[in-house]
């Protein structure tokens, strides 16, 4: 009998940069139990990928003053998540103020 489940990948099998998009957003909210908004960053590593998922963690009223944050998520080549960090928390009404890093 074989088992023919979508969700089953094989190692082998490439995965469109969309389809890896949507698995880490779709993880790091199965895991922090707040929505990923968007996608801020994606490239590929040596390891797999490295993206910045932006989140929304406390919704307010009125909307512009709901907490959001970036998160920088780890995956493996597969697209699964290794692990991910908060490097950001902000005011959705606040100016992106960059922070200066040697950029």
């Amino acid at each position: 009998m074989t088992n023919s489940s979508n969700t089953e990948n094989t190692p082998n099998t490439p995965e469109s940069p969309m389809d890896i998009m949507r698995r880490a957003r779709a993880q790091l909210a199965e895991l922090t139990g707040m929505t990923a908004e968007t996608v801020s960053s994606f490239e590929q590593t040596e390891n797999g990928w490295a993206l910045e998922i932006e989140v929304l963690e406390v919704s307010r009223v009125p909307d512009t003053m709901s907490l959001l944050a970036n998160y920088q998520v780890d995956l493996d080549e597969r697209g699964e998540l290794t692990g991910y960090r908060r490097v950001r928390r902000y005011e959705r009404g606040r100016a992106d103020a960059r922070r200066s890093e040697g950029r």
